[in-house]
């Protein structure tokens, strides 16, 4: 479990296809506190760190990861935001977080207005998926508020801190990223739906 709030933005080293899965070398800040085992969102997907080797620590994702999330379109040297799980007793900044991608979106819309942006997105409502005004979403692993709530598309507004220190700075108008709709919002739709 995780609260979107990202620790540090890794750099993919390499990339070693292993079959269907895809083996990620990523450098890090945080490295030095990994262990094998251990669970790390990578752009809001939770993978397992498999080896670390000094500063370099490898995670594997397998066929489904990549087809449902933005992995499979990392390159050397793609920015990728990384957060540990939280701990039991931490406060909760974001919001829960599973690490679990429902799936990706497409950035419509990036406008700066004075000093913050807004990303605007659409995603396929084919999956089932919702967003509501003032709820909580998780885009490439950073927890936010949703602005701008309609029926394929949703905005956020990134401050410049958030702007700075995720990935957010790259993203561009026609890029995916991944999404995790709230956590709490989706056994509610589920429960109605009985």
């Amino acid at each position: 479990m995780f609260t979107g709030i990202i620790e540090d933005i890794g750099k993919v080293t390499s990339l070693t296809t292993n079959g269907t899965n895809l083996d990620i070398s990523i450098k890090s800040n945080i490295t030095h506190e990994l262990k094998i085992d251990q669970s790390v969102s990578h752009n809001g997907v939770c993978l397992t760190v498999v080896a670390i080797q000094e500063n370099l620590y490898i995670v594997t994702a397998i066929k489904e990861t990549l087809e449902k999330s933005n992995l499979g379109s990392l390159q050397v040297g793609s920015p990728i935001n990384l957060e540990r799980a939280m701990k039991l007793g931490d406060r909760l900044d974001g919001h829960l977080v599973q690490g679990h991608v429902d799936q990706t979106a497409i950035c419509v819309s990036v406008q700066e207005v004075q000093g913050s942006w807004y990303f605007t997105f659409t995603y396929n409502t084919s999956f089932g998926n919702v967003t509501i005004e003032k709820g909580s979403i998780t885009v490439n692993g950073v927890s936010l508020t949703v602005v701008n709530s309609e029926k394929d598309r949703f905005s956020v507004a990134i401050i410049p801190y958030t702007y700075s220190h995720t990935n957010f700075y790259t993203i561009k108008k026609g890029d995916t990223v991944n999404i995790e709709f709230d956590l709490v919002g989706k056994y509610l739709k589920r429960f109605l739906m009985k």
